[in-house]
C-alpha cells in the first residue's frame, strides 16, 4: 500500500498523463475520420480503374474505410476509458490501439509492396480492353471511354494502338479519345491518319499511372503518419494503467 504522501506526489503525474491521453484520444478520433475521407477519396478516386484492376489495388480503400470507422468508434472508447480512469479499460485501449497500428502498416505495405503488380495488371487489362473494345456493351469498354475521356489520353501507349483493334476496323477510334466532340467525325476516327489532328495522341497508360502514384503515396503516407500515432496512445495508455494500478490510484 502506498503512503498518503506518496499519492499526493504522483496525483499531478497521473492526471498530467490523464489530461495528455484525453487529448491524444481527441486527436486520434479525428484522424479516423481522416482516415475515413482517405479511404473514401481512394474509392472515389480509383472507381474510374476499377474495372481494370487486380483485387489488391481495389480492396486497398475498403481497408482503409473499414479502419477508419474503428478508429472513430475506438477514439471514442478511448475518451471514455481515460475519464473513468479504469486500468482495465485502458488496458485494453492499448491493446486495440496495437490491433489498429498493425492493420493499418500492413496495408501501408501491402500498397507498397504491389504496387508494381497493380500498374502491370492495370498495362495488360488496358491492352486487353482496348483490343475487345465493344463501345459501352460490357464494363472494361466503359472505363476506357471514363478513363479516355477524364485524363484527355488514347489508346495504352498512342492514339495509334487503336489501329489493331477489331472496334477500328468497323468504326474507327472511339470518340472518347476526340479533343473536340463538336470537330470530330466518324470519318476522320475512321482514318489514323486523319484522326491525329482530331484526338488526344498521348496513351493513357503513363497518365493514369503517374496520377495512381500520386494518389497512392498519398494514402500510404497519411495511413503510415496514422499508425505511427497510434504509438503514442499505446505508451500514454500503458503508462496511466501502470501509475494508476501501482499506486492504487482510486478516480473521484
Amino acid at each position: 500500500m502506498a503512503s498518503p504522501s506518496r499519492r499526493l506526489q504522483t496525483k499531478p503525474v497521473i492526471t498530467c498523463l490523464k489530461s495528455v491521453l484525453l487529448i491524444y484520444s481527441f486527436v486520434f478520433w479525428l484522424s479516423g475520420i481522416i482516415l475515413l475521407a482517405v479511404g473514401i477519396w481512394g474509392k472515389m478516386s480509383l472507381e474510374v480503374y476499377f474495372a481494370l484492376l487486380n483485387e489488391k489495388a481495389i480492396d486497398i480503400p475498403y481497408v482503409l474505410i473499414g479502419t477508419g470507422t474503428v478508429v472513430i468508434l475506438l477514439g471514442t472508447f478511448g475518451c471514455f476509458a481515460t475519464c473513468r480512469g479504469s486500468t482495465w479499460m485502458l488496458k485494453l485501449y492499448a491493446m486495440f490501439l496495437t490491433l489498429i497500428f498493425l492493420i493499418v502498416l500492413v496495408a501501408a505495405v501491402v500498397g507498397f509492396v504491389f504496387r508494381h503488380e497493380i500498374k502491370n495488371s492495370f498495362k495488360q487489362n488496358f491492352e486487353v480492353a482496348v483490343e475487345k473494345y465493344n463501345g459501352t456493351r460490357d464494363e472494361r469498354s466503359k472505363a476506357v471511354d471514363n478513363i479516355q475521356s477524364a485524363l484527355q489520353c488514347c489508346g495504352v501507349t498512342n492514339f495509334t494502338d487503336w489501329a489493331t483493334s477489331s472496334y477500328f476496323k468497323l468504326n474507327g477510334i472511339p470518340s472518347s479519345c476526340c479533343k473536340s466532340q463538336d470537330d470530330c467525325e466518324k470519318t476522320d476516327l475512321e482514318d489514323i491518319t486523319k484522326a491525329k489532328e482530331k484526338v488526344h495522341e498521348k496513351g493513357c497508360y503513363s497518365l493514369v499511372i503517374h496520377t495512381m502514384d500520386s494518389e497512392i503515396s498519398i494514402v500510404a503516407g497519411i495511413s503510415f503518419g496514422i499508425a505511427c500515432f497510434q504509438l503514442v496512445g499505446i505508451f500514454l495508455a500503458c503508462c496511466l494503467a501502470r501509475s494508476i494500478t501501482n499506486n492504487q490510484y482510486e478516480m473521484v
